[in-house]
């Protein structure tokens, strides 16, 4: 059976202090404390956007005020969504926040679980050494045996799709997850679903 999703981005540059104020507002406890720890007032910019992102992109999926929805900060891992618990289906809702330069993407659905990962591609960046460290022999061949001139979008691709499925998780005896390439003309953007999309998801250009 398939499944909708849902993908936001939103550019942090023009996200203003009225739209932040009202963000900081919806958070938990526990999401204020991890905004309030950290050092970078850019990571703290992307953090409160992207938990702004999700409430607002949540709430149109479930049909629910973005101030009702409460989430459970856990250390090193993604929020858990404590209420409501189930989508009117009966099923757990699934999300995944993204960051990368000045973006900040949320990718929501009712249906399924989601990874998802945004990258924005820095040519000047050693992707000879990156690919050493992160990629596995198989994947680091491939890159290596592309033209030249596709060699930063591939590298991108496939950095994007390794990091959406980590992001997604193992499902002991789920099928393997199901990964998109979603076109953007800045971004690389990938996203990966426990179980198969009914159509892929238009990445949509929101202002919170």
């Amino acid at each position: 059976m398939s499944a909708q999703a849902l993908l936001w981005l939103a550019d942090s540059a023009s996200v203003d202090d009225a739209a932040l104020a009202k963000g900081l507002a919806w958070l938990s406890a526990g999401e204020a404390a991890r905004h309030r720890g950290f050092v970078r007032p850019h990571r703290q910019r992307q953090f409160l956007i992207g938990r702004t992102l999700l409430r607002m992109a949540l709430a149109e999926v479930l049909g629910c005020a973005p101030e009702s929805l409460l989430f459970e900060q856990l250390a090193g891992r993604a929020p858990r969504l404590l209420k409501p618990g189930a989508a009117k289906n009966g099923a757990a809702p699934g999300f995944s926040i993204s960051h990368s330069g000045q973006w900040v993407a949320c990718a929501v659905s009712a249906d399924t679980a989601l990874g998802l990962d945004i990258e924005v591609p820095d040519p000047a960046r050693d992707l000879e050494a990156l690919a050493e460290h992160a990629f596995d022999d198989a994947t680091r061949a491939r890159w290596r045996a592309a033209a030249p001139e596709r060699q930063l979008a591939l590298f991108y691709r496939l950095w994007s799709e390794q990091e959406a499925r980590i992001k997604l998780g193992p499902a002991p005896g789920d099928p393997a997850p199901s990964c998109v390439v979603l076109p953007h003309p800045l971004l690389s953007v990938v996203l990966c679903s426990a179980r198969p999309l009914a159509d892929m998801p238009t990445i949509e250009l929101v202002t919170l």
